[in-house]
């Protein structure tokens, strides 16, 4: 692929990736904040079980295929509509076989998972489960051809249906039912939509060797997605173990919140990131300047947001969840921190690792965060709820040194460049932080704090336009509004 037609085809997708998921995490906010205001936290707790175990379920039915499909390079046509043939059927024998093990062996799962008597739930949740087998193929061939305009209607339909399925059977008191069937509802939603839009149908085409092919590289990426799948999902297992549906539901909920607002970013570029990357894969220059362009582009977002939720963290709590959730907002705080540092440094590095196709080095770095997150999480819970959140929170930058070690001394990415990068924005945030934790020793009150997030913005973006390299950068960002600039 000739460079101009690289840069153009970047320039739509980010274009239309940024048109869909800010419209679509503008809207799932708003679709948590009413959900919060309607449901109690033990529900939430239930569908923070429910979903542990189908997103376990979700990376076997994957298998890794949907990296494969995106990341590697074709012969012709005809031999990339084969392999996701293959991964097509591969995944629903998967799936189907899955849903039966959950379903025999539900009540079981449930007291495994510390929620006892919540068998049918888990067994009707996975439904979802040969549902996504229709979709991920077809999202992993758009994506690949960075036709994301054509996920955009697909994604609007998803984003609404929890307002006409969700939330009025929630109204109707049928609770954490609610949420179960809203999502099944939007995975036949995708089911449905992506196969009649999409050019390749699935076919009744089989080979061993190409699943033997597809399988040695995939077989490291479900691997990486078992070991972040634990990386994200022990700590509730341990949570739901340890305690109970409300302070799981509280937890993870908080988390899930804070998690949407940085995903209103990172879910815009980071898809883009890996396919422009893996066709650069191997010219190092590029390759370097692309991962550094939106490196920088994404902190100058991510790093202010990241400080600013946890100066107000109370008032975002209220915002997000409500004031009867006010018992979240530490919880809020110290995760939009860590989740800032995490995003820019961590979830940056593991990209680039795929994009080179070494799966194996963030298999090896989710294995070195697990034999350290798991005894923190497991001592810090035997002194209470508070002690675990700030362990689990504080853990995560053991991750992010871990990703340093690896992109310096393996991928040949230096520390000091990334920490050069986004320098600026991190002096700009802190800065930032300063000022606002001072305001706020003035007064408490609502319309003084408002105040003091616009004193805070003028202050951050102030020291920003400080650094040249990054005045240069804003006047893109502010003339176009759109990720058009990360790839000029």
């Amino acid at each position: 692929m000739k460079e101009n037609e690289l840069g153009s085809k970047i320039i739509s997708a980010a274009k239309w990736a940024s048109i869909t998921e800010i419209a679509a995490k503008l809207v799932s906010p708003i679709t948590n904040m009413i959900l919060a205001r309607i449901l109690v936290p033990e529900a939430f707790g239930v569908i923070a079980t429910v979903t542990m175990i189908t997103s376990f379920s979700d990376m076997f039915t994957d298998s890794g295929f949907q990296k494969y499909l995106v990341q590697h390079e074709f012969k012709s046509e005809k031999a990339k509509h084969e392999n996701a043939n293959v991964a097509f059927w591969t995944n629903f024998v998967i799936s189907m076989i899955l849903w039966f093990i959950i379903t025999l062996f539900r009540e079981k799962i449930a007291i495994l998972v510390g929620s006892p008597g919540l068998g049918n739930v888990i067994a009707i949740a996975c439904f979802q489960l040969p549902l996504t087998s229709f979709s991920s193929i077809q999202m992993a061939l758009y994506r690949r051809s960075f036709d994301y305009k054509s996920l955009f209607l697909v994604r609007m339909i998803s984003v609404c249906i929890p307002f006409v399925v969700t939330i009025p059977l929630a109204i109707l008191g049928l609770g954490y039912w609610s949420m179960i069937i809203g999502t099944i509802a939007i995975q036949i939603s995708n089911a449905i939509i992506l196969t009649i839009k999409s050019k390749w149908k699935p076919k009744f085409f089989y080979s061993k060797k190409i699943l033997v092919t597809m399988f040695s590289f995939s077989i490291w990426s479900l691997i990486e997605a078992i070991s972040i799948w634990l990386t994200t999902w022990v700590d509730s297992f341990l949570v739901g173990n340890a305690l109970d549906q409300y302070y799981l539901g509280l937890y993870k909920t908080s988390t899930s919140m804070v998690n949407t607002l940085m995903a209103l970013i990172t879910s815009t570029l980071i898809p883009v990131l890996f396919s422009t990357l893996s066709r650069l894969q191997d010219d190092d220059q590029k390759f370097n300047k692309i991962f550094f362009k939106f490196q920088r582009v994404v902190s100058i977002i991510v790093f202010p947001i990241g400080v600013g939720v946890w100066l107000y963290s109370d008032l975002a709590t209220k915002i997000l969840l409500g004031s009867q959730w006010i018992e979240a907002s530490g919880v809020i705080g110290v995760w939009a921190v860590t989740s800032s540092i995490q995003i820019v440094f961590g979830n940056f590095s593991s990209t680039a690792y795929m994009s080179k196709g070494r799966p194996k080095l963030s298999l090896l770095a989710q294995f070195l965060h697990l034999i350290i997150l798991v005894p923190v999480c497991f001592i810090s819970l035997k002194y209470g709820f508070w002690p675990f959140i700030y362990a689990r929170s504080g853990i995560r930058i053991h991750l992010v040194v871990v990703h340093f070690i690896i992109m310096n001394f393996i991928v040949k990415i230096k520390v000091s460049e990334m920490l050069k990068n986004v320098l600026p924005t991190i002096i700009s945030s802190l800065t930032m932080g300063g000022v606002g934790y001072l305001l706020q020793q003035i007064d408490t009150g609502f319309g003084w704090e408002l105040l003091s997030i616009l004193v805070c913005l003028v202050v951050y973006f102030g020291m920003l336009f400080l650094f040249k390299n990054m005045k240069n950068e804003m006047f893109e960002l502010l003339s176009k509004f759109t990720p058009k600039s990360i790839t000029k």
